[in-house]
C-alpha cells in the first residue's frame, strides 16, 4: 500500500521545505519534487506536515482504573491530538513494576494498532519507595524509563540505587519533584491566591528541594535524571546550573504550566487543580523563557484523566490532574503565534528531542527511510473542543467547550491513516 502526501510544507526541527512524501507500507520511501503514482493521495496544500508527536508523560489508567481511560481510549485520544507515540506512567492498579504488566500494556496497544506505547516502569515495587524494581527485566520487556510519578521517592539512598541501575541498563529515571513533608495536605500553590481562597497551599520550595537533591544524586552517580513537569522559576535555575556543570539532566514542561497561573483557581474550578500546581506569573514567564532559550528539552501533556464525578467535588477533595493530549497542538501553537518559538522549535520540543532522548532512531523527523509517523496540521483551523471531539472517557479539561485554534487534521501512524478531523462548525 502506497500513499502520496503532495504539496507538503514539511517541518523538521532543522528545516522547512516543500516537497511530496511517498509512503510505502510503514516507511517513508521518498521525499521528492516529482509526483509518483500511489494507491492513495492526500493533498496538504496550505497545511503543515510534521513528524508524529511523542508524548513522554501520559496516564492511561490501564490496568485497573479503566473507567477513567484505558489503552484503547488513550490511543484514540492521542492520535486525535497528533501524538503517535506515548509513554504511560506506572501508577496503575496493579502498578507497572514488573515485566508481565509491561508486556501486557504493550500488547494491548499493539492490538488496537493506533500508537506505539512505550511504558515507563515504576522505580520501586508497588511504588512503595523502598525496593528498586528489576530494571533489567523490565527494560527487556519494553520499559524505556522509570518513575514513581505521583509518589516521589523520598529516600535518597533508594534514588541513588535507581540512578545507578538505570544507567547500567542504558535507561533513565524520572522523579516527581516534590518534598511531601513540606506540602502534605496542600491543594494548590502556596501564595496570594491560596490565602484569599483559604485553601492550604504547596510552596514552590517543595519542588525545588527535590530537584536539588536529584541533581546532586545524578552528579554522584553519573546517572540520567529527567525532571518531570517543571513549574518553578528556581527549579529551572537549578537545572541550568547543573547542566552548565555537566550533570546529566533533561527536563520537560507542560502546556498548562506555560499558559495558566494560579489566578485561574479564583472560582474554585477543579479542572485547574493539578500537581505540580499552577504557580505565579513569574514562574510562567520563567518556563516560557526556558522553552525559548533551549533549557527545556521536551513539551509533554501529563494527560491525567479523571471521571466527572471525581472532579465535581469540593476543591480539597477533588483529585489532581488535567486532560492534555488533544490540546497539545493548539496550546503549543500559541507559543508560535506569540513569536516565542517557531515551527521548527515546536517540532524539536514535541518530536525530535523526545525521539533523541529515547533513542528512537526511526522517529522524530520526516525523511527517507524513517517510520511514516506523520501529522498534518492546520494551524489556522478554529473549532470548539467539545464533548463530541474529545476522545477520552473523561472530561476534566478547562478547555472543554472553548474555541481553539490549530489542530491535527490527519494523523498517519506507520503509513496508516488513523485519525481524520471531522467537519465541524466553529
Amino acid at each position: 500500500m502506497t500513499t502520496l502526501i503532495k504539496n507538503a510544507t514539511i517541518v523538521n526541527s532543522d528545516e522547512i521545505f516543500k516537497a511530496n512524501i511517498l509512503i510505502d507500507g510503514e516507511i517513508i520511501a521518498d521525499i521528492t519534487t516529482d509526483e509518483p503514482k500511489a494507491d492513495s493521495v492526500i493533498d496538504t496544500t496550505g497545511k503543515l506536515v510534521i513528524p508524529g508527536l511523542i508524548d513522554m508523560h501520559v496516564h492511561f489508567r490501564d490496568p485497573g482504573l479503566e473507567y477513567k481511560d484505558d489503552i484503547n481510549s488513550g490511543s484514540e485520544t492521542a492520535v486525535a491530538g497528533g501524538v503517535t507515540t506515548c509513554l504511560p506512567m506506572a501508577n496503575t492498579n496493579p502498578v507497572n513494576d514488573n515485566a508481565v504488566i509491561t508486556r501486557d500494556m504493550i500488547a494491548k496497544a499493539k492490538a488496537r494498532g493506533l500508537i506505539d506505547l512505550l511504558p515507563i516502569g515504576a522505580i520501586t515495587k508497588s511504588m512503595g519507595g523502598n525496593k528498586v524494581v528489576e530494571m533489567g527485566d523490565m527494560v527487556e520487556a519494553g520499559a524505556v524509563a522509570f518513575s514513581d510519578d505521583g509518589l516521589p521517592v523520598a529516600s535518597s539512598d533508594v534514588m541513588r540505587y535507581a540512578l545507578e541501575y538505570s544507567k547500567h541498563f542504558g535507561s533513565f529515571v524520572i522523579n516527581h519533584s516534590q518534598d511531601c513533608s513540606l506540602c502534605r495536605g496542600g491543594h494548590m500553590n502556596e501564595g496570594r491566591v491560596s490565602a484569599i481562597l483559604g485553601i492550604k497551599g504547596m510552596p514552590r520550595e517543595q519542588e525545588e528541594i527535590m530537584v536539588s537533591r536529584d541533581l546532586l544524586l545524578a552528579k554522584l552517580t553519573g546517572g540520567h535524571i529527567h525532571i518531570a513537569h517543571v513549574s518553578s522559576e528556581w527549579s529551572l535555575k537549578l537545572i541550568k546550573q547543573a547542566r552548565d556543570e555537566g550533570i546529566n539532566v533533561t527536563c520537560e514542561v507542560t502546556p498548562h504550566h506555560f499558559t495558566y497561573t494560579e489566578d485561574e483557581l479564583m472560582n474554585y474550578d477543579t479542572n485547574f487543580k493539578m500537581s505540580p500546581p499552577l504557580r505565579t506569573s513569574s514562574d510562567v514567564k520563567a518556563v516560557r523563557e526556558a522553552i525559548a532559550n533551549g533549557l527545556v528539552d521536551v513539551i509533554v501533556t501529563d494527560h491525567a484523566p479523571h471521571h466527572t464525578d471525581e472532579k465535581f467535588l469540593e476543591f480539597d477533595k477533588a483529585p489532581f490532574g488535567i486532560l492534555g493530549l488533544q490540546t497539545l497542538i493548539p496550546m503549543t501553537l500559541d507559543l508560535v503565534r506569540e513569536g516565542l518559538i517557531d515551527y521548527k522549535k515546536m517540532v524539536e520540543l514535541t518530536s525530535f528531542n523526545p525521539a533523541k532522548l529515547l533513542k528512537l532512531n526511526n522517529k522524530g523527523k520526516i525523511a527517507k527511510g524513517m517510520m511514516a509517523d506523520i501529522v498534518i496540521v492546520d494551524p489556522d483551523l478554529e473549532y470548539v473542543y467539545d464533548k463530541n471531539l474529545n476522545k477520552s472517557k473523561s472530561q476534566n479539561s478547562p478547555l472543554i467547550d472553548k474555541k481553539l485554534k490549530g489542530a491535527a487534521i490527519k494523523t498517519i501512524k506507520s503509513g496508516k491513516l488513523v485519525f481524520d478531523f471531522p467537519n465541524v462548525v466553529a
